[in-house]
Order: structure tokens, then C-alpha cells, then sequence
């Protein structure tokens, strides 16, 4: 699943999507890609708890892998990054 936490859910999504990630728990594999760190995901899902509990999910027997550095998707576009990751990386 890709851009986890791009839009955030719906309570009905969200509980469709916890569903999903605990069925699969413990029996296949699942990737997701996200914008944001597990702290964020409360926000995106609505519930904190859902959220906790599907992040214990998540990370059982999981490799994490962040990424930073340049977007792939930006290359050759004269620009190294989007203007809202400059205004979070941007000392106060």
C-alpha cells in the first residue's frame, strides 16, 4: 500500500483498513509506504488506538526502512525537495 497517511481516513476506512492489516498479521506479507512517522498515524486514522494497534501490527516481524534524502520523483526538476519538507527541516 502506498502513501499511507497521504489523505486522512474516514472511520469506516480506518476500521477497513485495521481489518485488513490484521488479517494478514502473522500469516502475509505487507508493504506500505508513508509520508509520515508512526506518531502521525493517529491523525491520519482518527484514534490513537487504532493507530497503536495497528502500528504493533505493522512492525511485528517487520523491517522499517526510512528513506531521506532527494525525491526520486523530483529529479531533473531543478528542485531538491517540496516546499513543505523545507519548512520542517528549517531551524526555528
Amino acid at each position: 500500500m502506498d502513501e499511507v497517511g497521504y489523505l486522512p481516513f474516514e472511520q469506516d476506512a480506518a476500521n477497513l483498513f485495521f481489518q485488513l492489516v490484521s488479517s494478514r498479521y502473522e500469516h502475509a506479507s505487507l508493504i506500505l509506504t508513508s509520508n509520515l512517522p508512526f506518531s502521525g498515524w493517529g491523525g491520519v486514522f482518527g484514534d490513537q488506538a487504532v493507530a497503536a494497534a495497528m502500528i504493533d501490527r505493522v512492525v511485528h516481524h517487520a523491517d522499517v526502512l526510512t528513506l531521506k534524502g532527494a525525491s526520486y520523483r523530483l529529479r531533473n526538476r531543478g528542485i531538491d525537495t517540496l516546499p513543505s519538507i523545507k519548512t520542517q527541516d528549517a531551524p526555528d
